[in-house]
């Protein structure tokens, strides 16, 4: 039994609440457990430099912890005058992991930036910021098609993210903190609708592990992924 009582194999339960902002042309507030992130989608008319004579979009990511998200107080990364390096190597995972199923060439001249602010962390906060994200970028894109800036979606596919990990020898689905922080295994796993994966991140925090203890975190993954996808499609519809 787990420390809040879940099966090895249970999520924690997920909630995603559409339009939680008014002004982005996308925006949800998604819980997971007593993890909430507010991700929101803006749409401009510009594109970054190396962009700029090309017949493509972009789409880029941008992360933060507000201070009262943790147990303790987090400091604002702007009074240090710059980015952890967790908080850039977050934004690159979400960044990446949405332009791997979006055609930027369906919007030329335009910059999708996916804002995730955690004000509540208890684990898999970049896994939880990326499921919310790519619920507010269809959004986005939606309003876009309505508003005839677009012709097609761009989206070829939904995407989802869950933490995996091996505590005291057991495979175990969607981390709260405190199982995270003793983990020997800790995995991040990123799929497609269709069980494509598009990233894996695994690391032994302690104990080594075996080809077949990554078969059980990523079947493990691949079943709470699904179900993610499943909340996905119905908060869109």
């Amino acid at each position: 039994m787990r420390i809040d009582g879940r099966d090895h194999d249970e999520m924690r339960p997920v909630k995603i609440t559409k339009n939680y902002l008014k002004s982005p042309e996308g925006s949800v507030l998604i819980e997971v457990g007593d993890t909430r992130v507010i991700c929101t989608a803006h749409v401009e008319e510009k594109v970054p430099m190396f962009l700029k004579d090309t017949a493509q979009g972009w789409l880029t990511a941008e992360y933060s912890m507000l201070p009262g998200a943790g147990n303790t107080r987090i400091n604002r990364e702007v009074s240090r005058g710059k980015v952890s390096g967790r908080t850039a190597e977050i934004q690159r995972f979400i960044g990446r992991s949405l332009r791997s199923v979006v055609d930027r060439s369906c919007f030329p001249r335009m910059t999708i930036t996916v804002d995730c602010d955690v004000i509540q962390a208890d684990g898999g906060t970049r896994t939880a910021s990326l499921t919310g994200a790519y619920v507010a970028v269809e959004m986005a894109l939606q309003k876009m098609l309505r508003e005839k800036k677009i012709k097609r979606n761009p989206c070829t596919e939904m995407i989802a993210a869950v933490s995996v990990g091996i505590l005291k020898g057991s495979a175990l689905l969607d981390l709260c903190y405190k199982e995270d922080f003793n983990i020997d295994v800790d995995m991040n796993v990123v799929m497609t609708a269709s069980g494509s994966f598009v990233e894996i991140q695994g690391t032994a925090e302690g104990n080594s592990y075996t080809k077949e203890e990554l078969d059980k975190m990523l079947e493990l993954s691949r079943k709470g992924i699904m179900e993610l996808i499943a909340i996905q499609e119905e908060c869109l519809r």
